[in-house]
């Protein structure tokens, strides 16, 4: 068999391309404008960026996002070779790209939506690299890029939703195995003993970090999409069903040793040598399929890769980073003088007027209960009473927002994490008719050793009522971009009771439509 011939660049194609030794010349050049722009990038949006880190260094849940720029560069670093054989051509569509980004950077900083913020300021790294290096590379560097994505904080939502399933594998496992529980909420007893699922128990930890590894490893180990894509849809079932196993074999370790094994600092530990295991077996079972390695660049790549050839290759590049970074800058600059413009320096007097009609205000709380709420410029409570039913009513006022400060926050919960006092015990919706409209607000029942409460709680942003902290996000945006205010309210209505629920839903049913437009009256003046 003979040698396939050697290729002639200048002779493959009828299309002029630049390749070797030509296309490496100005990537120095491309390397030093792209560090600059990043460091540009990073400096103007330095609030962000520091929200981040921040969350990086008090959250073991997201301490990976240190790892995550270093591993993105040396991947880009072992692909070096395979870019240098690119010439890079500026794109317009990156460059519109990053003007986007820029946009909803905005639009989540006036809505102070943290994780949208984050995510677009990561974003606009791969634009960065489309607008000023082309299609061409970043679709090379496509996968170093993207990854960078998980270095932003995200998944806090999901804690509820992976709490109850936690609490769902487990009962029913104990249940087949023939223990007897008793449920109520996330919290369960055995006749060994108590336990509840808190948020170290969700598996959120464990999901994240499989999912990062289980991105990197499809990554480096297939080259098929399908093969890649099941590896990644493994990575996030395999810890969901495994953290439930775990939180089971937990209690059954405490229930057959007494409560001497289980409970205690070795809880954590034998869940980490359980997921450990558990990722072991996964990436052992994956690395069977493994496929071979990319092969290396020829001579006809070089043909079909690289763009047409312009007449000026340096001015366009160096023309499309100084728009970019002007790009970059505008956004912050933007925010900034909106910020200025909308800051209400007037104090909030924020207090209740009488209580409909048939309820009187009386000088008892209750419940000792009180919403985990982050700072809030103003609060205001009232308790009513009618025939013997009791109704607290609490309203949290908003002004000035800012991170850590503002209506709607992950860490602003009915119920802390670490209360030991008071647990969700379920969660949902209800309907509220008032004033001739329908508003959808959340319904929730709390628990305590004491007693329960019926909870409903709605939002009041830029005038208008919503149960959707997303909707509230968007209000609050789209006020401060329009020159509104930002103040912005939840309203807490919430009726103690014990046993069945259906006498507190009677009560609110009867106490909330007519005490809405007292409520509204309230805030209206409150922000007048």
């Amino acid at each position: 068999m003979k040698p396939a011939p050697e290729i002639d660049l200048k002779r493959a194609s009828a299309i002029p391309v630049f390749a070797g030794e030509q296309a490496a010349s100005i990537w120095p050049l491309c390397t030093v404008l792209i560090v600059t722009l990043l460091a540009w990038l990073f400096g103007w949006f330095g609030q962000t960026t520091l929200s981040t880190v921040a969350i990086w260094q008090r959250s073991e849940t997201y301490a990976h996002g240190y790892l995550i720029f270093p591993i993105s560069a040396y991947l880009i670093w072992t692909r070096h070779h395979r870019i240098q054989a690119i010439f890079p051509k500026p794109n317009l569509l990156g460059l519109f790209a990053l003007i986007g980004l820029g946009f909803l950077w905005l639009i989540a900083d006036l809505a102070e939506a943290l994780v949208v913020s984050q995510y677009a300021l990561v974003a606009m790294v791969p634009a960065l690299v489309w607008a000023v290096l082309g299609t061409s590379v970043v679709l090379e560097l496509l996968f170093p890029l993207l990854f960078l994505l998980f270095a932003v904080p995200v998944g806090d939502f999901l804690l509820t939703p992976m709490m109850n399933f936690t609490a769902d594998f487990t009962v029913a496992a104990l249940r087949l195995t023939g223990i007897p529980v008793f449920r109520e909420g996330n919290f369960f007893t055995v006749p060994s003993g108590s336990w509840s699922v808190v948020e170290a128990c969700s598996g959120l930890r464990y999901l994240i970090a499989s999912l990062t590894l289980g991105c990197l490893f499809s990554y480096l180990t297939y080259r098929s999409m399908w093969r890649r894509l099941v590896f990644i849809a493994l990575s996030i079932i395999v810890p969901i069903i495994a953290n439930g196993i775990r939180a089971y074999l937990i209690v059954m370790i405490g229930h057959l040793s007494n409560n001497r094994l289980a409970t205690g600092v070795d809880h954590v530990i034998y869940g980490w040598v359980f997921f450990g295991f558990v990722m072991m077996l996964l990436f052992w079972i994956g690395s069977q399929w493994r496929e071979p390695d990319e092969a290396p660049v020829t001579a006809k790549d070089l043909v079909s890769r690289n763009p047409l050839r312009t007449q000026r290759p340096v001015t366009n590049i160096i023309v499309y980073a100084l728009l970019s970074a002007m790009t970059i800058a505008a956004w912050p600059i933007i925010a900034r003088q909106i910020d200025d413009d909308e800051n209400n320096p007037a104090p909030v007097h924020l207090s209740f007027a009488s209580g409909p009609h048939g309820w009187n205000s009386i000088p008892d709380a209750v419940s000792t209960w009180e919403p985990h709420y982050l700072t809030a410029t103003a609060s205001a409570k009232n308790v009513f009473e009618n025939q013997g039913k009791k109704v607290e009513v609490l309203v949290k006022y908003y002004r000035n927002q800012r991170q850590d400060t503002e209506l709607i926050n992950t860490d602003n919960q009915l119920v802390s994490t670490h209360d030991t006092n008071w647990g969700l015990i379920s969660s949902g919706s209800a309907d509220l008719r008032a004033l001739g409209r329908t508003l959808m607000v959340n319904e929730s029942t709390l628990g305590s050793t004491r007693t329960k409460l019926l909870v409903w709680h709605w939002y009041w942003v830029d005038g208008l009522f919503t149960g959707n902290s997303y909707l509230a996000k968007l209000y609050q945006a789209k006020a401060k971009l329009f020159g509104n205010s930002d103040d912005a309210a939840v309203v807490f209505v919430y009726v103690p009771f014990e046993g069945k629920d259906e006498e507190a839903k009677a009560v609110m049913r009867n106490f909330v439509p007519a005490a809405f437009p007292s409520i509204e009256a309230t805030l209206i003046q409150t922000r007048r």
